[in-house]
């Protein structure tokens, strides 16, 4: 039988202490009145979720347009929620930690695993090294890249981890081999209550190929080559998006980049998702592939970087091919963001030709 999002499961606790639907109101208002931020977010979440109402309303991140508050169902939250934890084995009693925060569905969602699937939850406020503020060992934890990165001096005290939000780095794949901890790339939105698929960064036999959909999820594509949704416990009909994918015959997907940013410079068509990950391993400050105007191949691609001007490593796009090289470089003192730290490329390269044109 699925646990009703009323709930709370009796082996779930905060910080050691095991707390009840009351308890837990108790802690939301205590932190609404006295904590900080990131504990304020928490706060007014608990109490959200502890409502008489059967939604909660979360910002969409703004990474593909303007934020709008959206609501979303608490059961569908609730069957999410296990789904992740039957991909993952997760198990009553297990410890996690929420470093994330909880005004986006990635920190909600960490709520709703631990108290639905019975969890240990512990936290900290989310920073950029969030294992520097712990010394504590973990079962599981989701966490941006730029968290995992700056996680690596102490990531096998965590058992298992999600990463999302952000293109996980070739530098980062290629020092997980040497570590016990199991990572899991993720792959969902706002819309789709987190995560709907997963893919295993590193294994005895090497990395998996594509997403895998959780339990309960299938996929396609239409003929736009655009990846369609279908998850009867968390969705209501199906979901089209604007994500370009190759899917493999086990089932698995692999994400090519968002339909919206695909460049035909030329006729050709170029995809600056993919462009970016093979440039991971070379550039260090935050950076993405855009779309720049061009008489004569009507697009051209277009590299931006955040920062200082540098000189890039010789090597920097060698493993790019001749349409794929870009055309300009360009470096920006300060690129636009969401509120949850996402880069906003449009408003980015609207900035950019704004400041060419003087």
């Amino acid at each position: 039988m699925t646990p009703h999002y009323s709930k709370i499961h009796n082996r779930f606790s905060w910080e050691g202490y095991h707390l009840n639907s009351k308890g837990l109101v108790d802690l939301g208002y205590s932190f609404i009145k006295e904590g900080g931020p990131h504990e304020k977010s928490i706060g007014e979440f608990l109490l959200n979720w502890l409502d008489e109402r059967d939604f909660v309303l979360t910002s969409s991140s703004g990474s593909t347009g303007a934020p709008k508050l959206m609501p979303l169902s608490k059961q569908s939250m609730v069957n999410s929620a296990i789904a992740t934890g039957d991909a993952l084995n997760l198990e009553a009693g297990q410890t996690c930690l929420l470093c994330l925060p909880a005004t986006h569905i990635a920190g909600k969602m960490m709520l709703v695993r631990a108290m639905i699937l019975g969890l240990e939850l512990h936290y900290v406020s989310p920073s950029k090294s969030p294992l520097r503020l712990t010394k504590k060992s973990f079962d599981f934890c989701a966490m941006t890249p730029m968290q995992l990165k700056n996680s690596m001096h102490r990531i096998d005290s965590i058992g298992k981890i999600l990463v999302g939000g952000g293109v996980v780095s070739s530098t980062i794949k290629e020092a997980l081999p040497n570590k016990t901890v199991q990572v899991f790339e993720t792959f969902g939105m706002t819309e789709t209550f987190s995560h709907v698929a997963l893919k295993k960064l590193h294994t005895n036999s090497g990395a998996a190929l594509g997403f895998t959909p959780l339990p309960g999820i299938s996929v396609s594509k239409d003929d736009r080559g655009c990846l369609i949704i279908q998850a009867p416990h968390i969705l209501e009909g199906v979901l089209v998006t604007n994500d370009l994918v190759e899917i493999h015959t086990d089932g698995s997907f692999s994400w090519l980049g968002r339909l919206d940013n695909v460049i035909n410079s030329g006729g050709v068509k170029l995809y600056p998702e993919k462009i970016e990950k093979s440039l991971s391993s070379y550039i260090e400050l935050p950076y993405f592939i855009a779309a720049l105007p061009n008489q004569e191949l009507g697009e051209c691609v277009g590299l931006l970087i955040e920062g200082p001007h540098q000189e890039l490593d010789p090597k920097t796009f060698d493993l790019l091919d001749r349409f794929e090289k870009p055309k300009g470089v360009y470096f920006i003192e300060k690129f636009s963001y969401t509120s949850n730290g996402k880069v906003q490329r449009k408003e980015t390269v609207a900035q950019l030709l704004k400041a060419l044109k003087k």
